[in-house]
């Protein structure tokens, strides 16, 4: 099968998205089909274009073995929403080029968000001649509207307006979760025509390792149970909760807060840190992927949090997967369909979201599991991600959903 990948974001950029296009693709390829991705240059999340990149409309290179043409993005840093929409359109537009410069396909799978991209996928289908998949990982403009993003209503409308079209000329349309999928249905969509395509893990570099003695010695975490969050600092993960949380224990010195990554809120939550006195807390900075096994082997549990809204309830934050792949127990502060995963599966405990002392007491629970209880959790977990969430199991139900009538 010939498939061309549509998406705004891709390596060297991290992200689930760009993870999951990277990982399917490399899966499709070594299965014998031909793949090619079309992609903005790197700018997330910074909005800034490195230097190697700089000052091109077009370049095409051999991403890890992966055939990728990139085209130009204005590239939005901190700002308004209208900075970031003049983002999305730029390669909305540029797109085109890079779907023109690659070979002729039978599919073209193209990630929303941005909505707008869904312009580009559907009109570059019918050029080529290609099947159009719309691959939704999050409902928009319904999600920007929830998180305060989106007022304008005449936009909010037109927006809505160019979601309802692009679903209806979608020839298939790829969902993150369970919820997502349902929502395509009720708008009209026929259950065979629209199937998971998850966030996932690959289970090969994602292995349970024994705990690196030398990193922990070097962040003087010697003897602690450590709670690591590793992921964006962002408004929607709502992190001020889990800083709450750990003020209410921090008179136990056993239990320690490790945060990986960057984003948005971090100078917020560091000045939080200070006003709280929180020395059971370590913000340690983001680290590339090829580190994150490590940082894993280090942590007794991964905290993966979300803010207390509607739009969440269907959510599965990829942060889920890599950890479990690993055997780390996860404390999700969430509701809904990966809450009701982790608790069928027995490999984590469950809080509400945005409470802090909900989550205080969950990890005083978790604190004091025995380690039958740990170890029953740990595997379970990465039996999970092996039979459901691998990239193998994924790209083969994938080729099912897509195969040609």
């Amino acid at each position: 099968m010939r498939v061309i990948y549509l998406c705004q974001h891709f390596p060297p950029e991290t992200g689930a998205p760009q993870i999951r296009v990277y990982e399917v693709s490399k899966e499709l390829l070594s299965r014998g089909h031909q793949v090619e991705v079309v992609t903005a240059f790197p700018h997330h999340p910074k909005g800034v274009i490195p230097e190697e990149y700089r000052g091109m409309f077009y370049m095409y290179e051999d991403w890890d073995g992966i055939p990728v043409h990139r085209t130009w993005i204005y590239p939005s840093p901190k700002g308004s929403f209208w900075k970031r929409l003049a983002s999305y359109f730029s390669f909305t537009f540029s797109a085109f080029y890079g779907l023109l410069k690659a070979k002729p396909t039978d599919v073209i799978i193209c990630n929303s968000p941005p909505l707008f991209l869904g312009i580009t996928g559907y009109l570059g289908a019918k050029l080529k001649g290609a099947k159009f998949v719309f691959n939704v990982a999050d409902i928009w403009p319904e999600s920007a509207v929830e998180l305060g993003i989106l007022k304008n209503k005449r936009f909010i409308q037109l927006a809505e307006k160019l979601e309802n079209f692009l679903y209806k000329k979608s020839w298939k349309i790829a969902t993150a979760t369970e919820g997502i999928r349902e929502y395509m249905i009720k708008k009209g969509k026929k259950p065979e025509d629209v199937f998971l395509l998850p966030n996932g893990v690959n289970t090969e570099t994602f292995v349970p390792l024994p705990k690196d003695q030398e990193l922990i010695e070097s962040l003087g975490l010697t003897g602690k149970k450590i709670y690591m969050y590793a992921g964006a600092l962002g408004y929607a993960q709502g992190l001020d909760s889990v800083l709450e949380a750990a003020s209410l224990i921090k008179d136990d010195p056993s239990i320690h807060f490790l945060f990986v990554g960057d984003g948005q809120e971090k100078d917020k939550l560091l000045a939080m840190k200070d006003t709280l006195d929180l020395e059971n807390v370590t913000f340690y900075g983001t680290v590339p992927v090829s580190e994150m096994p490590r940082m894993f082997s280090i942590a007794d549990y991964s905290i993966v949090s979300l803010r207390n809204i509607e739009l969440f309830k269907g959510a599965r934050p990829s942060k889920i997967f890599p950890a479990i792949s690993t055997g780390t127990p996860v404390l999700y502060c969430g509701v809904g369909e990966s809450a009701s995963i982790l608790e069928e599966y027995e490999c984590g405990r469950i809080a509400e979201p945005e409470n802090p002392k909900a989550i205080a007491e969950a990890i005083r629970e978790l604190h004091s599991v025995s380690e039958e209880q740990y170890e029953n959790m740990s595997k379970k977990g990465r039996q999970l991600a092996i039979d459901h969430y691998s990239w193998k199991s994924i790209v083969e139900d994938l080729l099912q959903a897509i195969k040609q009538k």
